[in-house]
């Protein structure tokens, strides 16, 4: 069984596409919105819609962009997990270095 620190180089290998990227991104931000509604609202009907909207995007990026199959079919607590670590590398300016040290280009298919 593969550590998360194997993992993760190969599922930002399959995060090559700015476009792929930022769908997930949209997607991450959506789930955690719909979490936070839940919580605050007590409105629980709202948990169902909590995996449709985020696996919509990221699905259409890997499908429609990507070109290749969701890391969530084959490792789905990891790829939850990434998705999370990716998001918060974007929005703090950390991703570039990150892809850099593993030496994963943007657009290498």
């Amino acid at each position: 069984m593969k550590t998360f620190s194997e993992f993760w180089p190969e599922y930002l290998h399959q995060h090559r596409h700015p476009l792929n990227r930022s769908l997930h991104v949209i997607g991450t931000l959506l789930y955690i919105s719909i979490l936070i509604l839940v919580a605050t609202s007590r409105q629980y009907r709202w948990l169902l819609l909590a995996p449709l909207g985020p696996y919509a995007f990221a699905w259409y990026g890997h499908f429609a962009v990507e070109k290749n199959t969701p890391a969530t079919f084959t490792n789905p607590w990891f790829s939850l997990l990434a998705d999370h670590r990716m998001t918060y590398s974007i929005l703090t300016g950390q991703l570039a270095t990150e892809l850099k040290r593993l030496r994963i280009s943007d657009h290498d298919h």
